[in-house]
């Protein structure tokens, strides 16, 4: 009965996807067919065969294993500040972004990560009939933040028209970055860190194009040199450090501040009405949740954690979430877990038009007009890779 209510859920978020479209008659049905067939072929291939669980389980391992070695660098800066079996969020999550993010900013260096970004993205393009820029971007997003994916195009966004600006705030809104992958794994299970990071980029590209159709351009080469503007491997260190320091403060800051204003919120709340805000949350999601394929006895719980990721941040639900893991369904997991690894949250629209504000302030203007349609589309890839990952647990 889940799979069917899981395929009603798809129909009814591609349905919603066209009804929002500003150009119905120029959709790229080919290229959202393929992407969701891909889709559905590498979610079968990674949850229901043995290669696939496989390399699943080989690569979310090989991950926890380097980032053990992050935890080397946090020892010798911070040992001795909390007991050695407490659980400081600060010390064994965020700081952890410091490693990735230098991690990344040397793959990035080195060029691995965006000749094979061009290179997939490429062969995407090729297969879908869609932008260069646009695959380029939807794959960038998988490893950079918002900010970053957005200035490795920005020569061509001054060019760009509204569509395809729209395609490109809505890839980098539904993705995450990698630098803050390591921290996500020690909340929910690595892999559908990883199934997610992977599904959400195509996601992404499915819903979007869909809303905001759009043309390939002659002149959309991909230049890989835009993507990194360090000139040494010690700059790419220190750049990819500090970096990390201060996302890693940024987070901490925003968990004080949400995380204290949720429990004003649901004292409050409770105190007057006898419900918390937690629970408001849940009962209005619940029924997007139920749709996703979550069990009935478990939507409002599972409500609530979508609710709050999407009035705050991926963390504070992440934080809400992994206590309640292991009082939940396998599927309830697989589809939450994955839904909560995207920035579509509120507060990413203003990172988004403040990173198009820097690129240029004309175009910054208009994302400012789409902002909350961008937010919902995004919400609504989350909710397809979601679907699709609950479909093969």
């Amino acid at each position: 009965m889940s799979i069917v209510i899981g395929i009603l859920g798809l129909v009814l978020t591609l349905g919603l996807g066209f009804l929002l479209s500003n150009d119905k008659k120029n959709i790229n049905f080919k290229a959202i067919g393929v992407l969701f067939v891909l889709q559905i072929l590498l979610a079968l291939f990674m949850f229901k065969t043995s290669i696939g669980v496989g390399i699943v389980e080989t690569v979310s391992n090989f991950v926890t294993k380097v980032l053990s070695y992050g935890y080397q660098g946090i020892e010798f800066v911070v040992g001795g500040w909390a007991p050695p079996e407490a659980s400081v969020f600060f010390i064994n999550v965020l700081l952890l972004i410091i490693f990735t993010a230098t991690l990344l900013s040397i793959l990035t260096h080195i060029r691995v990560l965006p000749l094979a970004i061009k290179y997939i993205g490429g062969a995407l393009a090729k297969i879908t009939g869609l932008s260069n820029v646009l695959t380029f971007n939807a794959v960038n997003s998988i490893f950079f933040g918002q900010s970053e994916s957005l200035i490795a195009i920005k020569h061509h966004l001054q060019k760009m028209n509204d569509n395809k600006l729209f395609v490109v705030c809505a890839s980098a809104m539904g993705s995450v970055s990698a630098s803050i992958m390591g921290s996500y794994m020690t909340m929910i299970p690595p892999q559908y860190v990883l199934v997610a990071m992977i599904l959400n980029a195509m996601s992404a590209l499915i819903i979007a194009t869909m809303v905001a159709p759009s043309k390939p351009s002659e002149d959309e080469k991909i230049d890989v040199r835009e993507v990194s503007q360090t000139k040494s491997i010690f700059e790419a260190i220190s750049a990819g450090a500090l970096d990390g320091g201060r996302v890693a403060l940024i987070v901490g800051a925003m968990l004080i501040a949400y995380v204290g204003l949720i429990a004003l919120l649901d004292g409050a709340l409770s105190g007057i009405f006898g419900i918390s805000f937690t629970q408001i949350l849940g009962y209005i999601f619940s029924p997007v949740a139920w749709i996703m394929g979550i069990p009935a006895s478990e939507m409002v719980t599972a409500g609530s954690i979508m609710g709050m990721k999407l009035a705050t941040n991926e963390f504070v639900a992440m934080l809400e979430f992994q206590p309640l893991i292991e009082q939940l369904s396998p599927k309830t997991v697989a589809i939450v877990s994955t839904f909560l690894v995207s920035f579509a949250n509120f507060s990413s629209i203003g990172i988004i038009s403040g990173s198009i504000q820097a690129i240029s302030g004309e175009k910054a203007a208009v994302v400012a007009k789409f902002g909350l349609k961008v937010l919902l589309v995004a919400t609504l890839a989350s909710i397809i890779t979601s679907i699709i990952a609950g479909l093969f647990v």
